[in-house]
């Protein structure tokens, strides 16, 4: 009799720490670092989410998984969302994890949009949104009217930055965080003082800073390109910008100008309508929006790359000069695209 409850004793011990070995010890089944369980509203049943583990390879003993939340009446409160598993977390974590509704903060990372096509595929990747609602929600201006702006001026809302939401944050959510983060930028740096001296508004300041960014990637040219832009603008001339031809044209490719292109209808030919475009055609690094508002004063009106390809500019206040290095840059690049046509470049 006590040989047999020693055995029971025995039994009962190994059990109890093989069990606790299944639930407490390593129980995820992936050698990446992260991995992402998307718990969908119309999957929160049990059989969804042990298939979707289990298919992703996500636990290693899905049965334990499901025993354990059995036990625990943790099935009944499932939450849909998008969960952040972790190499090496155990069932129980995971499983609390869940039944919690701890579902996991997602970042959108925003660099340089062009279109608002852009930004509708970078939020529906991460969260709940698919890419039709988001671009719904892009072109209402109804929707976007709470935030001051419209469907041109959207993107005035953005400062390129890491920002952190829920997966299953809504669009109103979204936006609520980028119109704060916004009014945060525009307050610091003394931008507002700087903004009444330079007589434009922030849609302006912003609008302006886009077309910069797209001309150059050298913050020495950018300062000289903005002045020459404000010197355009204040004496009502086109602004003539090149990166607003591709933008009418949606054709981001374009190396070359040709003559055809500046008859484009589009508001957003600088050559056919004086003063800025209706809105700005792409999202500026901040950087390059303090670059205009700290724009020095010059008597530059003109600009053209130089014919090294450096990437640099030679700036110009009269046309006679500019037309000088504008033909010098047009013959290099003849040089230049008619090697490259005969396989030399």
């Amino acid at each position: 009799m006590k040989s047999i409850l020693k055995f029971t004793i025995l039994l009962l011990l190994i059990l109890s720490i093989v069990s606790g070995w299944l639930v407490f010890g390593e129980g995820t089944h992936f050698s990446e670092k992260i991995k992402y369980v998307l718990i969908p509203k119309s999957a929160t049943n049990k059989k969804s989410i042990l298939k979707n583990l289990e298919e992703n390879h996500i636990v290693k003993y899905p049965f334990i998984l499901d025993l354990f939340t059995s036990i625990t009446g943790d099935w009944e409160h499932i939450k849909p969302g998008k969960y952040e598993v972790k190499k090496g977390q155990n069932i129980w974590t995971i499983a609390r994890q869940i039944n919690k509704g701890r579902t996991a903060e997602m970042k959108l990372v925003i660099n340089r949009l062009r279109l608002k096509e852009d930004l509708a595929k970078l939020i529906s990747k991460s969260f709940s949104p698919d890419s039709i609602e988001v671009m719904n929600y892009l072109q209402s201006n109804d929707s976007l009217a709470k935030w001051n702006v419209d469907t041109n001026t959207v993107f005035t809302l953005i400062i390129p930055d890491t920002y952190n939401f829920y997966w299953d944050a809504s669009l109103d959510k979204i936006f609520q965080k980028l119109h704060e983060a916004s009014d945060v930028f525009w307050n610091k740096n003394g931008r507002e003082n700087k903004l009444a001296s330079s007589k434009l508004s922030k849609q302006e300041v912003y609008t302006l800073a886009s077309i910069v960014d797209e001309e150059t990637n050298y913050d020495s040219d950018k300062y000289k390109i903005a002045s020459v832009y404000i010197n355009r603008l204040q004496k009502k001339m086109p602004l003539q910008a090149c990166p607003t031809i591709k933008y009418a044209m949606r054709d981001f490719t374009l190396t070359r100008i040709y003559e055809k292109y500046l008859t484009n209808p589009s508001l957003y030919n600088t050559y056919k309508h004086k003063g800025l475009p209706p809105g700005p055609i792409c999202t500026p690094s901040p950087k390059t929006i303090d670059i205009v508002l700290n724009a020095p004063k010059t008597d530059y009106l003109f600009f053209v790359a130089k014919s090294d390809f450096s990437g640099y500019h030679h700036f110009s206040s009269n046309f006679a000069e500019h037309n000088s290095f504008a033909k010098e840059y047009q013959k290099a690049l003849d040089i230049y695209m008619a090697e490259k046509q005969a396989g030399k470049n």
